[in-house]
């Protein structure tokens, strides 16, 4: 192949590097004499750290730079957490390739308490998403939620400081980093379903250029894209943002794609969840179908473009 070098657009996290440096070796592994160079570059969603991301623009921020860099060519592809993503790609985008997922449950992580249920009544737990707190109280309606910003080091050191009772993390952020020891306990998703793509790593490229896609090809997960695609149609279908309680995941077992999503109130008290399991060769379309049972169930009420979609199209009264 005659390409000779690939560079690769990152954030400069630690998170996001660990992840950028995978690649770059499952890249050399499958291509020996190709040459790798990482960009690191910081995202407008890691300047921002005082303030919520619902409040600035959603998990969105995290990309849009490097995308700049694939479409003026000064890389070839990004590398990103999946969960990051926005549903709706520019036209010019392409994600291609999702390497094997890692475990996508949510972590409690707590220098005091063992568990969420031995949290004391009233007591403060960090984290920013809306996802997270909802389900958490579903279960603990007494928990306190304080908003949570900055890297995983960040993030440890203020529980560290004392500012909270207890932080909600990816396991898969932890255990990539080498803080595995940090996780006290991985929520199940019985009580808290991950976010769409949590936990899987994809890359990005420009949908024209299908030399770059050749060389991506060794590293694709079929069984994680075929997951994360089912996710991602069923975010897509309801329009999911980070400022509404959107979860889904799925997985293959015995030869089935099932997946399990989730809609909800912010507060918690009102939590819908349904579960469908179809042909792995449908996972798009197995998403949308259960999108589409969940607004069956009430959810247009919970998300605001759908329900404002919905009273557009209500027939006015006689």
């Amino acid at each position: 192949m005659a390409k000779q070098i690939i560079r690769i657009a990152t954030r400069q996290s630690a998170l996001a590097m660990w992840q950028t440096e995978y690649v770059k070796g499952r890249l050399e592994s499958a291509h020996p004499g190709l040459a790798v160079e990482i960009i690191g570059m910081t995202t407008r969603g890691d300047r921002i750290q005082d303030r919520p991301l619902v409040e600035v623009g959603g998990k969105g921020l995290f990309v849009k730079e490097l995308e700049s860099a694939l479409l003026n060519e000064t890389a070839d592809i990004a590398v990103h957490s999946m969960k990051d993503v926005p549903m709706d790609l520019l036209k010019e985008m392409e994600i291609p390739v999702m390497c094997e997922r890692e475990d996508p449950r949510d972590a409690f992580v707590s220098n005091q308490f063992t568990r969420l249920e031995a949290l004391p009544e009233g007591a403060t737990v960090g984290t920013s998403s809306v996802r997270r707190k909802s389900q958490i109280s579903a279960v603990r309606t007494d928990l306190q939620f304080m908003d949570l910003r900055g890297n995983v080091d960040t993030r440890l050191r203020k529980l560290d400081e004392g500012q909270y009772s207890a932080i909600i993390l990816a396991v898969a952020g932890l255990r990539r980093l080498g803080r595995a020891d940090r996780i006290t306990a991985a929520l199940s998703v019985d009580m808290c379903i991950p976010s769409a793509g949590q936990g899987a790593v994809g890359i990005e490229c420009r949908a024209s250029d299908s030399t770059v896609k050749q060389l991506l090809a060794p590293l694709n997960h079929a069984d994680t894209f075929t997951a994360v695609a089912c996710e991602r149609a069923l975010s897509r279908r309801l329009q999911a943002s980070c400022e509404v309680p959107v979860a889904a995941y799925a997985q293959l077992l015995d030869g089935k794609l099932h997946v399990i999503g989730m809609v909800a109130s912010l507060d918690g008290k009102r939590v819908l969840n349904a579960n469908l399991r179809g042909k792995p060769g449908e996972a798009e379309t197995l998403g949308v179908a259960l999108a589409e049972e969940l607004l069956d169930l009430g959810a247009a009420d919970l998300l605001p473009d759908q329900r404002a979609n919905r009273q557009a199209n209500r027939p006015a009264d006689p």
